[in-house]
Parts: structure tokens; C-alpha cells; sequence
């Protein structure tokens, strides 16, 4: 779909043509053949280009004893708008390849977080600085997962807001979406600290002090946001369950109130049957017979719904 390589120039980010040395090579959704001409032009592993391209991926750190690169692999968060126009979360494997030469990043999709830097709208940041990007990437990374934690947060008070008006089937759902994805966001956070632990043993992180404190930064994000992700999921499990408790506890008073109504009415029609079966009953050649039965009824029923009141049956 797209491979383009990038190259800071005089503070500037340049789109070239050629790989040249300190560039970054980004590749959106492959095809096999742009996959090929890399790894042959390079001499990087094709098990480590294509990795990222099975959604499955577990994030994991391996080094090339052969070549000596270095390969990342982390999950990064991804939003997107369903059929019915609401916001999914979910997340995807992004890879990413040190080598001698230049920098490797593969994804499935074109992703926020990686159009931030080709856009150049991160500070201090250049593509020959090879160890500093990969850091700059997992920063960001660990940002935009709290930065996405915070609008399922607020998307979810305004889905309970509505539930209070609604007590709709399509409100839970969405929220059941949101809990999904905080189980999705939960896992990957959990898996790429795992590779951002072990990649505090890596010598090239600690060449440079400024390079180790802003690893140091990425793993407190990380931290951050896994804490949060597991505080919004029990939060939103409660509410879940709460309003599903609410939802079943309305309907039980709803059927009661129509059961108590059926009663109420059952009481006119077995007057009225009463009097009109095809015997000697009172009333029966009086002419004001029906005025006097229906307020019988009348009081039958205002006094039997006194009763059930006071029975809190209604």
C-alpha cells in the first residue's frame, strides 16, 4: 500500500527515494514483492518484515546474531468508527527494525502515531538518531494509549447518561464494546512492558543518558496507562453491571403494574357478567340499572386499587 523513506535534512524531514544512511524506511501494508526488494537490498530477516502483518502478533524484542539487528515488535492503539458510526478501539502489532544502515517500521495500518512523526510535529526528532527514534516511537506509544484511555473514559460517562434516560439494549452494547477494548488495550500494555523491561538491558539504550531517562519516561507511561486501563475496566464491569441490574429490575416493575392493572379491569367484566346472564338477577327491570352497576364497578375498582396501593403492589 505505501513505503516511503524519510531523512532529516537542515531540521527538516525529506520524503527521498533512495535509502540512504540515517533514514527511516516506513511500510504500510505490503505487498510481498515491496517486502522482498527491502530484504534483499538491506539483507534484513523476512520473518522480521513480516511479523507485523499477522494482527496476532505478540509484542516480543529479538536480535539477529547473524546480521546484528535489533527487532521490536509492540502493540499500538488504533481507533476507527463502526457500522453504526460508533468509535472502536482496538489495537495492532507495529514493528520495528534497527539495523547498521537505517530504521524499519511495518504496520498493517497507517497509524496516529507514526503519521506524528512523518508529519514532523515531534521536537527533537531525527531519523539518524537511530536508538533516540525507536525510544521516541515507544514514548509516544505509551502517550497515545493514555490519551485514548482518557476519551474511553469520557465516552463512556456520556453512554451512562444516556442509559439513565434510554434503559436501551443499544447503550449496553456500546459499552460492551468500550470493556472490550479496555481488555484489548490492558493485554498490549501488559505485553509491551515486557519488551520495554527488556530493553532496559540493552546496551544502546544506556550510550546516552538522555536516551536511558526518556526510556525511563516510556516505561513509567506504560505503567500509567496499564493502571488506568485496569481502573476504567473495573469501573465500566460495575456499571455494566449495575444497569443490567437496573434494566431488570424496571422490567419486573413493569410486568407487576400491568398484572396489577389486569386485575383492576378483570373487575367491571365480571360485574357486568353477573348481570348479564339470562336469569333473575336485582336490578333487572330497573331503568337506571346500568348507571347503578357501572358505579358499582366504579367503586369496585377504585377500591380494589386503594388495596393494592396500600399493598405497594402497583
Amino acid at each position: 500500500m505505501m513505503t516511503k523513506i524519510y531523512r532529516s535534512k537542515s531540521n527538516a524531514l525529506e520524503c527521498i527515494e533512495k535509502v540512504e544512511d540515517g533514514c527511516w524506511i516506513n511500510i504500510i501494508a505490503p505487498t510481498e514483492q515491496e517486502l522482498n526488494n527491502i530484504a534483499s537490498k538491506l539483507n534484513v530477516d523476512m520473518d522480521f518484515l513480516t511479523a507485523a502483518l499477522d494482527d496476532e502478533e505478540r509484542p516480543r524484542i529479538d536480535i539477529d546474531k547473524d546480521t546484528d539487528h535489533t527487532f521490536l515488535i509492540v502493540d499500538i492503539p488504533f481507533v476507527e468508527l463502526n457500522e453504526q458510526g460508533s468509535k472502536i478501539y482496538e489495537t495492532f502489532p507495529l514493528a520495528i527494525i534497527l539495523t547498521e544502515l537505517c530504521i524499519i517500521t511495518v504496520c498493517l495500518k497507517d497509524s496516529s502515531l507514526l503519521q506524528s512523526f512523518y508529519q514532523n510535529n515531534i521536537k527533537t526528532f531525527f531519523t539518524y538518531k537511530k536508538s533516540r527514534f525507536v525510544l521516541q516511537i515507544l514514548y509516544k506509544n505509551a502517550s497515545l494509549y493514555l490519551q485514548y484511555l482518557r476519551q474511553i473514559d469520557k465516552h463512556s460517562g456520556q453512554i451512562e447518561k444516556e442509559l439513565h434516560k434510554s434503559m436501551k439494549n443499544k447503550e449496553l452494547i456500546q459499552l460492551l464494546d468500550l470493556e472490550k477494548s479496555l481488555v484489548y488495550f490492558s493485554t498490549s500494555l501488559k505485553s509491551n512492558e515486557l519488551v520495554l523491561e527488556k530493553l532496559s538491558r540493552f546496551s544502546f539504550t544506556k550510550k546516552y543518558p538522555d536516551d536511558a531517562e526518556l526510556l525511563e519516561d516510556t516505561i513509567i507511561e506504560n505503567k500509567q496507562a496499564i493502571e488506568m486501563a485496569k481502573i476504567y475496566s473495573d469501573i465500566l464491569s460495575g456499571t455494566m453491571d449495575a444497569f443490567a441490574s437496573v434494566i431488570s429490575n424496571n422490567l419486573n416493575i413493569v410486568m407487576k403494574f400491568l398484572a396489577s392493572i389486569t386485575i383492576v379491569m378483570a373487575i367491571p367484566t365480571m360485574i357486568a357478567s353477573f348481570f348479564g346472564m339470562n336469569v333473575d338477577v336485582p336490578l333487572r327491570n330497573n331503568p337506571t340499572a346500568f348507571f347503578i352497576i357501572l358505579v358499582i364497578a366504579i367503586i369496585a375498582c377504585i377500591l380494589s386499587s386503594l388495596f393494592m396501593a396500600k399493598k405497594k403492589m402497583f
